[in-house]
Parts: C-alpha cells; structure tokens; sequence
C-alpha cells in the first residue's frame, strides 16, 4: 500500500501536548498517509484549555469533551483509551497517531500493535522510555519544531502554567501536619493559600 493510501487516526491529549507543536505535528504526519481522524481529548470548561480554542478551528480538531470529576484522577486517559479501542474495531484505519508525553499510554499503544495497526507516538523528549518503546516509531516535537522553552512559555504559558509555587506550598503545609503544627481553622486559610490539584 502507498504511503498516501494510509489512513491516519491522530489522537491528541491536550493535558500533556502543547498547541505550539501542531504544525510540527502535521507536517510529520504529511509523509505517513492522510489524516482522517482528529481528535482532540480534555475539559475545555477548564482556564487552562483556552490556549487551544484558538487552534481548534485551524487544523479541523475536533474536541471530546472529558470532565474531571474527581480531583487527582486523570480522566482524560481513560476517554481517549476507550475511543482508540472504539475505532481499532470500528474504522477502516492503518496508523495511529498518539500525541502525548504520558506513560499511561504505554498498554494502549502495544495493544494497537498486536491488532496489526502502525502506532505513531509524538511527544516531548521527557517522555516516558516505556510508552516510546510501545510505538513502532516515535518523534520527539520539541525537537522538530526548534522552538526554545523561552518562546514557548511566553506564547503559551496559559496552558501550562508554572506549579513551583504551588508545590512549595503544598510541601511547607504537608510538613507542618507532619511535624504536628496544623494551622487553626482561624489562620489555616491566610497561612496557606488552596491551589488546583495538579
């Protein structure tokens, strides 16, 4: 079969891929086959995904809508797990492209691999070796777009906002419990600031 006679399903979580990358990512794709699946996974009511409402519409994205509904749990994965299977059994498909850097993808990309189907992974150099070694070829974006963390943040840094001092207060509030000094319901608010599970 031509090249351009593959049929491509690209599957993006928008939890661990920067827009910044999209078009690095279909050029990559350009020389695989054609791309007649887009898909793009995560809750789009939260602040963080405004970056990508913006780009949607350019690459023909469509968003699946995934609520968190329990803090700390990633239900995004799980959506995005489910809808692969969906299509390995219902599309007439020949790759998939998984945009992720996350390791939780690892199974899902070594069962699309059993199924006969061409496993495309595309991420950033952080990425997990585990869930690289699951795809048949993996491309690091970062790499290929060239561009440096300093253009990117400042570009996209509502999607990816910096934890360092969320998670110097979290560690100062979890060592006070530790030591046994709890603050009092009067003191516990201004002492230490809430901040969104990350």
């Amino acid at each position: 079969m031509d090249t351009e006679d593959l049929k491509i399903a690209l599957l993006i979580d928008s939890d661990n891929i920067s827009p910044k990358y999209m078009d690095t990512l279909f050029d990559e794709l350009k020389s695989v086959g054609v791309v007649t699946i887009k898909r793009i996974y995560g809750d789009w009511t939260r602040d963080n995904a405004k970056c990508w409402k913006s780009v949607l519409p350019d690459y023909a994205l469509t968003p699946m809508q995934q609520y968190a509904y329990t803090t700390g749990k990633n239900s995004t994965d799980s959506a995005m797990i489910i809808d692969a299977m969906d299509l390995l059994y219902r599309e007439p498909l020949d790759v998939f492209c998984l945009a992720t850097s996350d390791s939780d993808f690892t199974r899902l990309a070594a069962r699309l691999r059993e199924s006969g189907k061409q496993v495309i992974g595309m991420g950033e150099q952080k990425t997990p070796k585990a869930f690289i070694n699951a795809c048949n070829s993996f491309r690091f974006l970062d790499v290929l777009s060239g561009e440096t963390e300093k253009e990117s943040d400042r570009k996209f840094s509502p999607c990816f906002p910096k934890k360092s001092a969320a998670r110097a207060y979290k560690s100062a509030w979890s060592k006070r419990i530790c030591k046994g000094n709890t603050p009092t319901s009067t003191n516990a608010t201004t002492a230490f600031p809430s901040f969104p599970a990350s």
